[in-house]
């Protein structure tokens, strides 16, 4: 049986479950190798199963690691759990509230983060599908010519998404931010129908065979824009090199944070200090200030420290980082490119 299974199975034991439900599509890929194109449900129990839908029967036969059965009610599929004799169901954090009602009332149920811990350690395999992703990403960038361009912020986006197709990616990691002016003050800004301004902001990411790749950088041209980014710069530094097994996410954020802190930049740095990426491009656990998840060999998680000031402009920078003896950047993409 999997490892991954046979730990889930070992913490349910622990915690007198009998079985664990999951329907998030990225939770279900990463347990059977099937990614549901529909709906699907997978119980992680002494004898795992999937219940997918009609349309996804061929392709569930053909990609899952473990049995699958064509979905037909709630009712059949509630009634064969009861008739194995499970009583107590474990079940992911997201899953959505109509499904949860549909089981509430035969089952003793509880919230359990079992897949999110297996999920925060990366396998060498999946490491190297996340460098594989970061590499098309950067390759694809350094194709743009960002000092040259006349283009608008939404068409650097296309080009910049195209290029990752075309050099290997099934598609981005999530929608492409081109932000430039005054725009990229804005940590989640909208590519806009408008000729790039200064400074540019670009945060992209590519998939590669299902796993995301995540990276920011910004172009500035004034002194005053130079002055924000090298200290956006020294924090992300600091805070790569102070990553190390055994010492707490928060301890991370709080290295960045307090350099930007200390320029009197605090409250123009508004959002944490990395994520963990995989499957999904935002996963536990992440550099902020509540997370005291002790880092682990095998984890990867992003840096992206930013100054925002309001109606002027941002600075941000991000690169991933696979969590060694230290940390190490995954791609060799430089802070400054121009």
């Amino acid at each position: 049986m999997d490892l991954h299974i046979t730990n889930i199975l070992n913490d349910l034991k622990k915690d007198d479950f009998q079985a664990y439900l999951l329907t998030k599509f990225t939770n279900v890929e990463y347990i059977s190798g099937y990614k549901p194109t529909s709906f699907a449900f997978c119980i992680i129990k002494e004898n795992p199963i999937i219940y997918a839908s009609g349309m996804d029967m061929e392709l569930a036969s053909r990609d899952s690691s473990i049995e699958v059965r064509e979905h037909d009610s709630f009712e059949s599929m509630i009634g064969e759990l009861k008739k194995e004799g499970i009583k107590r169901l474990a079940i992911e954090p997201t899953l959505p509230f109509s499904t949860y009602a549909r089981f509430r009332d035969d089952f003793e149920i509880d919230s359990k983060t079992y897949i999110d811990k297996q999920r925060m350690i990366k396998t060498p395999d999946e490491i190297e599908k996340i460098a594989e992703a970061t590499e098309i990403a950067q390759k694809s960038f350094l194709q743009l010519d960002i000092l040259n361009n006349k283009n608008t912020e939404k068409e650097v986006a296309f080009d910049l998404v195209r290029a990752m197709i075309e050099n290997g990616a099934s598609k981005e990691s999530f929608d492409t931010i081109v932000a430039t002016g005054a725009e990229s003050s804005l940590p989640h800004a909208i590519p806009q129908d408008k000729v790039l301004q200064q400074p540019v902001l670009i945060d992209w990411g590519a998939i590669y065979q299902g796993y995301c790749s995540d990276n920011t950088r910004t172009v500035v041209y004034s002194e005053r824009q130079q002055e924000i980014w090298d200290i956006v710069a020294e924090a992300h530094d600091k805070a790569i090199k102070a990553i190390r097994p055994g010492i707490k996410c928060c301890e991370i954020d709080k290295v960045a944070r307090d350099i930007i802190e200390g320029y009197g930049y605090g409250d123009k740095f508004i959002h944490s200090t990395g994520h963990s990426l995989g499957l999904d491009i935002h996963e536990t656990p992440g550099f902020s200030l509540r997370d005291e998840t002790v880092i682990e060999k095998g984890m990867v998680i992003t840096v992206e420290p930013g100054i925002y000031l309001e109606g002027e402009f941002g600075v941000r920078l991000e690169d991933t980082v696979e969590i060694s003896k230290r940390g190490n950047v995954i791609g060799n993409l430089p802070l400054n490119i121009l």
